[in-house]
């Protein structure tokens, strides 16, 4: 008997669909093959429908697959997993990580943003202030930013430690002033960062930065593009350094 080809992703698009959601699509199936250490789920038929409509609402590539990642780590949380996952448990996450960026980058709030409702609740200030430590140890452990760092490291570590003890009671104008602090904490990290890379370092992630917002800033007033476009390097050099956001609202 005759064996009919394999369907590929591509052919699953009608003829008029645009090719870059195709792409799209297949590098989510792409990127959770690997996570589902080389077990293939296809993204078809209801799950290619929704991964395409990350596409169409300009979710970059990026900001899913931290989505997904969010995913797998709560999953490892719950002990050996006992089957593939499939991309459809992920979109809460995705859309969770999605409006993340977007709050931090300032970007317009897409319909598939209006639509979407936080996944669980949002952590407390001690909570926050804990995971922010943890990632600060750990950056230092692994000496990401080199031995210059540790000093201002080390200073925001006892600053946040000592802060963590009282942020659960604090209310009205001291939780504002935790909070003012916490955002100067962040851009004390953030322009020891961007002093440890190079010029042209900082350059190609500036056109990642680019290609990552596309056309969705094209309508914004310049001064917002702008803002927009620093907060969105600030997000990588983050991810580069695999650094806390440190600021809290």
């Amino acid at each position: 008997m005759e064996q009919k080809p394999p369907v590929v992703l591509t052919s699953l698009l009608p003829e008029t669909a645009d090719a870059q959601i195709a792409g799209y699509c297949r590098d989510i199936e792409t990127y959770l093959c690997r996570k589902n250490d080389g077990h293939l789920i296809r993204v078809v038929g209801p799950a290619f429908e929704m991964v395409s409509r990350w596409a169409r609402d300009g979710v970059p590539l990026k900001v899913a697959c931290g989505g997904i990642d969010r995913y797998f780590e709560r999953y490892y949380r719950k002990g050996p997993r006992r089957r593939p996952v499939r991309i459809e448990f992920c979109e809460a996450d995705v859309r969770d990580v999605f409006a993340e960026w977007r709050r931090a980058t300032g970007v317009t709030a897409t319909q598939f943003d209006r639509e979407s409702k936080p996944h669980g609740r949002t952590p407390s200030l001690p909570e926050h202030l804990e995971r922010v430590l943890i990632k600060l140890t750990n950056a230092q452990a692994t000496s990401v930013l080199g031995t210059n760092a540790d000093p201002l490291i080390e200073q925001l570590s006892a600053e946040l430690d000592c802060a963590r003890g009282i942020a659960g009671g604090l209310r009205g104008d001291a939780r504002r002033a935790m909070g003012e602090r916490l955002a100067a904490a962040d851009r004390a990290l953030l322009a020891l960062v961007r002093q440890a890379v190079t010029a042209d370092d900082l350059q190609a992630l500036r056109q990642d930065v680019d290609g990552l917002l596309g056309s969705v800033v094209d309508q914004m007033a310049p001064e917002a593009r702008e803002r927009a476009r620093e907060r969105a390097l600030d997000q990588l050099l983050r991810e580069r350094f695999h650094l806390p956001t440190i600021s809290y609202s």
